[in-house]
């Protein structure tokens, strides 16, 4: 095996060859059977530590300009027959583990994407601070939205984060407040406490 890619940031087992890279690149891609976005792959690769980021972009790269992989008309991408071809004969070449671990990650960074999009925060500056609103989705129609205000904008970003990290917690809560359901109100303070 020729270890011709960098390995800083890359964990014991990671791809230290460029093809490995590309190969897991193309399994990757085969795996999840839909269009990716270039930085899904690419953070796939890099959050376990299988390979550097930079070495990853350039197969990437190679792999696009060699119409291996090729671009949808919303800007994700998608395996070419050609590609295809080598994460079905070559996929062997690469660790279960490795495998495991790139599919796994790239499933929950996809999962992530699609909660971001029907959990939306917007902070907008305001004179005296920031306001946040939030806004749950439910396809085509805005199942809950609220807007609070924040002095700062750490405070904001706080919002965010714990607001996108269990959006069904929250509009849970409020709906039992809101409704004044009993049991319901008894069940999210029960879940509340599990997060402490």
């Amino acid at each position: 095996m020729i270890f011709d890619a960098f390995d800083e940031g890359i964990s014991p087992g990671g791809m230290r060859s460029k093809n490995e890279i590309r190969i897991l690149i193309c399994y990757i891609m085969k795996s999840l059977k839909k269009p990716m976005n270039r930085e899904t792959v690419l953070e796939s690769l890099q959050k376990d530590g299988l390979a550097n980021y930079f070495e990853a972009s350039a197969c990437f790269d190679d792999l696009v300009k060699n119409k291996n992989i090729v671009a949808t008309e919303d800007g994700k991408y998608t395996l070419s027959p050609g590609g295809n071809m080598i994460a079905t004969q070559l996929e062997d070449n690469l660790a279960l583990t490795v495998k495991e671990k790139a599919v796994h990650c790239a499933l929950m960074l996809i999962e992530q994407e699609k909660l971001d999009k029907e959990n939306l925060v917007e902070i907008i500056k305001c004179e005296n601070g920031y306001n946040v609103k939030c806004t749950i989705s439910g396809g085509d129609m805005n199942l809950f939205s609220f807007e609070i205000y924040v002095p700062d904008y750490d405070q904001a970003k706080l919002v965010k984060k714990n607001f996108r990290k269990n959006p069904e917690l929250i509009y849970k809560t409020m709906l039992s407040v809101l409704t004044k359901q009993k049991d319901l109100v008894e069940e999210t303070l029960s879940d509340i406490s599990l997060l402490s």
